[in-house]
Order: structure tokens, then sequence, then C-alpha cells
């Protein structure tokens, strides 16, 4: 018996860079460090503010110096494991070759300025020059690009130039990874653009950042206004306006078009019209960037799904708040009204203190004095808990509900595509687009995919057991076995009858002989008709 031992090199390239290895950490590494590329380019870009540097020097040189780390550690393994990557397995000197490929210099100039500051003297400006050059770690993110751009033109060759546009900015079965790559993309210029426009009206923040602002917003427009105009160039693409005679006006007349316009059309119009009009106001606006999120998330067509679904139940619910909140601003007018009139002075004024009171918020700016109106707060004040909590409940209830259905409908998908046995291209790049759009994690689709294949084997036996006839346990119920057995003789009979003897008995003997049962049954079916 052989024990074959695996050195630790080849494990730890198994575990942490090996992307066939569906079990391993390569994922997992890779997020993080491009997690902390785009920290660390961050980083590096706060520290020109020295405002900011001055008083936190320590935590960025620390940072940087964990970064760095991390980066001299991812360096020198992928030297170490050179050997083991398919790229340069089969090649003289593995090693050597990697540490002068394209990934390999790229990780070694997003660390060199680090080491070279540290043991090479340099003046003041050559320290900045190579500050600056440590906005290199940019480029390590081509690990996952590169190869994300080569799967991408395997998955689309062939296709047109419109339909590799639709497939980068839409979830297709031929999108691959670089449509996450263009979504991940995009999602973090709007959270930045976001966070910008709420820490612009922060006075002492701006005026720091007064300049990095205004360049932040330039290349967020631009982004919005490139994703815009691709979408509407491919709307021909989108299944729902393929068939339509004018498929461009279609897209733009939808709802996500129109986000997408009025996300870049405040800019538009102050950089247009500022001279003229103050236009100042339209920066609030630019928040709506918020609303492009809802095209990243299945959580918003969910509770469409789940309004449309539970509208009648809602409104019941919504029907019974307001009769309750008309109603106890009446009682509480009827009773505060002589004693305030300044704050219950009619009906409209008090609803405001009704709704405060049964949602349990108590602002204090209202507040009855009389015995009676004191009464009322109280009970409308437990009323309230359970009141407001019947739409909370009920959304819930229903929100989960329509995952689930969503859930079995990609399952029952999936055994239809299992029906012939085996997946072709078309339903493989159906059953990928439909998981793209649920969100589905890879384990949740694993996990489905194994539940679907499991109940068509099950269906496929249960239909088997059909077809064979037996529907009882022949050992345990031999009195049912010899009944069914007979009926099924009489029905041989009535085939042989039509068929004719001879004929089936011509046509049995041409089957081999472990068919012999056959031919034993005929000739007993034959007595049987005699």
């Amino acid at each position: 018996m052989t024990t074959h031992h695996t050195s630790p090199l080849a494990s730890f390239y198994k575990w942490v860079f090996d992307p066939e290895f569906k079990h391993g950490f390569q994922r997992q590494v890779e997020r993080t460090i491009a997690f902390l590329i785009v920290a660390s380019v961050i980083a590096v870009l706060l520290e020109n503010t020295p405002e900011i540097y001055n008083d936190y020097k320590h935590w960025f040189h620390w940072f940087d110096v964990l970064t760095v780390g991390i980066f001299t550690a991812e360096y020198v393994m992928r030297v170490a494991t050179a050997h083991l990557n398919p790229e340069f397995a089969n090649k003289n000197f593995p090693r050597l070759r990697y540490t002068f490929s394209f990934y390999a210099l790229i990780d070694l100039i997003a660390i060199a300025p680090f080491y070279f500051a540290r043991f090479v003297d340099v003046d003041v400006e050559m320290l900045r020059v190579l500050r600056i050059m440590r906005l290199a770690r940019m480029f390590k993110l081509s690990r996952q690009i590169i190869p994300a751009w080569h799967e991408f033109q395997e998955l689309n060759q062939g296709r047109s130039f419109r339909a590799k546009v639709y497939a980068m900015l839409e979830p297709t079965g031929h999108s691959g990874r670089l449509h996450t790559y263009i979504d991940n993309f995009i999602v973090f210029w709007i959270a930045l653009s976001i966070i910008c426009v709420v820490f612009e009206t922060v006075e002492s923040v701006r005026a720091l950042f007064a300049t990095e602002f205004a360049v932040i917003d330039v290349i967020a427009f631009s982004v919005f206004t490139v994703e815009y105009i691709a979408r509407v160039y491919c709307a021909p693409e989108n299944p729902k306006y393929k068939h339509l005679s004018m498929p461009h006006w279609s897209h733009m007349r939808s709802g996500q078009a129109v986000i997408d316009l009025l996300t870049i059309l405040p800019f538009i119009l102050e950089s247009f019209f500022s001279q003229h009009i103050d236009l100042r106001f339209l920066r609030v606006f630019r928040l709506m960037r918020m609303l492009k999120l809802t095209r990243y998330t299945s959580a918003m067509e969910t509770l469409y799904k789940v309004v449309l679904r539970e509208w009648q139940v809602i409104f019941a619910s919504v029907f019974v708040m307001m009769l309750l909140v008309v109603l106890t601003a009446s009682l509480g007018y009827l009773f505060e009204h002589t004693a305030q009139p300044d704050k219950f002075e009619n009906i409209p004024q008090s609803i405001y203190w009704a709704v405060v009171t049964l949602a349990s918020v108590g602002y204090g700016d209202i507040s009855p004095i009389t015995p009676m109106g004191r009464a009322l707060t109280v009970v409308l004040a437990l009323v309230g808990i359970g009141i407001f909590a019947i739409p909370a409940g009920l959304l819930a209830s229903a929100f989960t509900d329509q995952l689930r259905i969503d859930r079995d409908a990609f399952k029952q998908r999936l055994m239809l595509a299992y029906e012939d046995g085996m997946l072709d291209n078309a339903e493989r790049e159906l059953i990928v687009a439909e998981s793209e759009r649920l969100h589905l994690s890879h384990e949740e689709v694993k996990r489905l995919t194994e539940e679907a294949r499991a109940e068509f084997a099950a269906k496929e036996v249960e239909d088997q057991t059909r077809a064979n006839g037996l529907v009882l346990d022949a050992k345990a119920h031999p009195a049912l076995a010899s009944a069914q057995f007979k009926l099924l003789v009489d029905q041989l009979a009535l085939i042989t009858q039509a068929a004719g003897e001879d004929a089936l008995r011509k046509h049995l003997k041409q089957i081999p002989t472990e068919h012999q049962i056959e031919l034993d049954v005929l000739a007993l079916v034959s007595k049987r008709t005699l």
C-alpha cells in the first residue's frame, strides 16, 4: 500500500490560490485582497490632506504596514508556488518565469515603494513621489479583471457588439464574472457619490474636500452617463423590448431608465443653467442615486410582488389604523379642547397627537392634561403597539413566503431542465440568468440543484413503479399478488387474441434466451385462452 504525501506548498496552493478547488478559500482571498487594494488607495488619497493625516499619522502608518505585509506575503507565496501554477508548471524555471510575468511585476510594483523608502535615503520630493506611486496598487485588480474579460470573450464568441454590451450590463447565462465586476464598479460609485453629497452639507468637511468632491461628482456623472447611454443602446437585446417596434423608447420610459436619467439630470442642469438661475437646490436630488441600487437587489421586486399579492389584507389593516386615528383624534379634541385650546385647536391638529401616540413615539410637544385625556393616551399607547405591528408582521410573513415561492419556482425550472437527463447550453444560460436575477449565492444554487435532482430522480422511480404496475408488496400480500397476476394474465390473453399467438411466438423467439419467461407466460395465456 503506497501513501502519497502532499507537500506544504502544494496544500497551500490548493487551498489559497487554486480556483479549480471548490472547497478552498481562493474566492475569499481574492475578495480580501481587492478590499485592501481599494482601502489602501483611499488611504493614499487621504494622506494628501494634512488636516486629516497629521492627526491620524500613526493609524495611516500601521495600516500601510499591514497592507504591505499582506501584499508581500501574497507575492512571496505566489512565487514559491509558481511551479504548481498550470501556466508555469510544465516550463523550465517556473519560479523565475513567474517573477517576470505581468501579474508578478504588478505585485512587486505595489510593494516596492514601501521598501524603497525604508531602506534607501530619499529626500522629501522623492518620498512624495513614492507615496503617489502606491496608487499603482490599483493595477493588482487586473488579476481578477483580465481573466474575467477573457472568460467573457469566450462566452460571447460570435455575438454582436450590442449583445455583448447587454451581457455586460444585465445578467444572462453568458455574462460571466465580468458582469458582476461591472455591477460592483457602478455600486461603488453610487455609494461614493451619495457619501460625498451627504458630507458636502457639512461646512467643515466641504472646506477640506471641495476639490475632491467636485472631481468625484464629475467622474460619477461620467460613469452614470455612459451606463445610461449603453443601456439605451442595447435595449433591443432585452427580451422585454425585443418584440416591440421601438425598443429604445420603451426602455427610456421604464422606471429604471427614468431613475438613471434623474441621477445625471441635476449635474447637466447645474452645468448649463447655473449662471442664470440658482440651481444649488438640485444637488440634494443627487441623493436619488440611491434608487439606482434597486437594480442590483431583488428585494424591491419581491416587495412589489408582496404588495400586489397581499394588497387586500394590507388595505384592511391600513383602514383599521386610519379609523382608529380619526376616532382617537376626535376623542382627544373632545376631552382636551377646553383645557388646551391652543394645542387641541381642531381635529386635524389632534390627528398629529393621535398618530404620534399610536406609534409610541411621544415627542411631548402635545400631551393631554385632563384625566380623561391621559387615560385615552394610556389606552392608545398600548393599542398602538399591536395596531402598528400588524402591517409589519403581514409584510414580513408575505416577504418570506414570496422568497420561498421564488426559490420553489427556480427549483421547478431546474426540474424541467433535467427532464431530458442533461442540460443544454440554452437551459444552462437560463438557469444562470435566473439565479443572478434572484441574487442566489453559489451555495444556494448548488443546494437547490441537488434538491431538484433528488426530486426528479424520486419522480422517475415513482413513474417507473407505476408503469411496471406493481403497487403492492407481493411477499406481504400473496393473495392480492395472485389476484393482480390473474388480472395481468387476462390482459395478456386479450393481447394474444388481438395480435395472434403465432405472430407473438415468432417475435418472442427472436429475443435472446434470457427472456424465456415471456414464452412460458405466452404458453400459459394460450392454454387459458383455449
